[in-house]
């Protein structure tokens, strides 16, 4: 009787659990199927691999790149190439030197011993020696600390003053507030300042190119992709579309609509403007079977989806979709 009764609770907590995941399952496949396929793809120049700021559209944090070219090495080799014109302890005057020495003098002391044929330890006088070396080693590595704190003290207030100069020549002002009061379409989304100013004009682009990109997806047309995203977009969309020629299916999306954008962040690299915001939408998303148009996915229920689209332009061009990132 026990037993009846724990394999009918098991039985039904299983059902409860199965309820639960095959809708959430559906759901995910649905999301999967519009353009992007439902991942983080593309560039964002030196900024591909951090994260952009949460906005009012957008409170939770964007996915990292599933898909880029980006090389994670460049971002760090910029830093990198900032932390050595800053200066750091060893790549001062002398310091490189003088760990140089302290080294060679600890090879030269085990090389002599090898050569006397004590072994690296060898003329130490046995373990009371090693024990000595150590303790020597770690007072030259507590001055070196203190060396190293003592150089910090030093030069950390004039670094600081040079950080704190304010806003950079040219930089637009800080951005505040949120959408509209319908709560539709574009509005400021993040306080912090944008070096690069963002206009109307360039939220049309934006809102433009988020329909013109779902349709020409829909339609499987690469060309007309080609003058809307990047190159990069441009090679995994075709790569998602050679996909599901191959599972023999299509994607249809349709009616797509703004519902509230805000801007993450605006800057220039070089000649490269570039422009990440955060969007809220509609569309009808479908999944048909290719040449019998049966219906494998989806419906005529629009639904809603939040992703980050990242927009680049050249000096003088006009804006191209460099980037989509999912929201957690």
């Amino acid at each position: 009787m026990n037993f009846s009764q724990r394999t009918r609770g098991i039985v039904r907590a299983f059902a409860i659990v199965l309820s639960l995941a095959v809708p959430a399952a559906m759901a995910i496949t649905a999301a999967d199927a519009r353009v992007g396929g439902g991942s983080s793809s593309g560039s964002r120049g030196s900024k591909t691999y951090s994260a952009p700021p949460s906005t009012t559209t957008a409170p939770n944090a964007a996915q990292p790149m599933n898909r880029t070219f980006s090389q994670p090495g460049a971002p760090a080799a910029a830093g990198a190439a900032a932390g050595a014109a800053k200066g750091g302890f060893f790549s001062r005057p002398g310091m490189g030197m003088m760990m140089g020495g302290l080294a060679a003098g600890f090879l030269g002391a085990g090389l002599f011993g090898m050569l006397s044929g004590g072994g690296l330890a060898g003329g130490l006088g046995g373990l009371a020696s090693i024990i000595g070396l150590v303790l020597q080693i770690g007072l030259i590595l507590i001055v070196v600390k203190l060396a190293m704190s003592w150089w910090q003290r030093r030069h950390t207030p004039a670094n600081a003053y040079a950080n704190n100069t304010g806003p950079a020549a040219g930089s637009a002002p800080p951005q505040t507030g949120g959408g509209f009061g319908s709560g539709m379409g574009f509005g400021l989304g993040s306080s912090t300042p944008a070096p690069l100013e963002i206009g109307p004009s360039d939220y049309e682009a934006f809102e433009r190119l988020l329909g013109d990109v779902q349709a020409a997806w829909s339609n499987e047309d690469v060309a007309k992709l080609h003058t809307l995203a990047t190159p990069e977009m441009v090679s995994y969309f075709t790569k998602d579309l050679e996909q599901n020629k191959a599972n023999n299916d299509i994607n249809k999306t349709s009616d797509v609509k703004l519902l509230q954008g805000d801007l993450a962040e605006a800057w220039r690299e070089g000649q490269t403007d570039y422009a990440s915001v955060a969007m809220r939408f509609s569309l009808v998303d479908k999944t048909l079977e290719r040449g019998t148009n049966r219906l494998i996915s989806g419906s005529d229920t629009p639904i809603e989806a939040t992703e980050v689209w990242t927009f680049a332009r050249q000096s003088g061009g006009h804006w191209e979709l460099s980037a989509i990132q999912q929201t957690n």
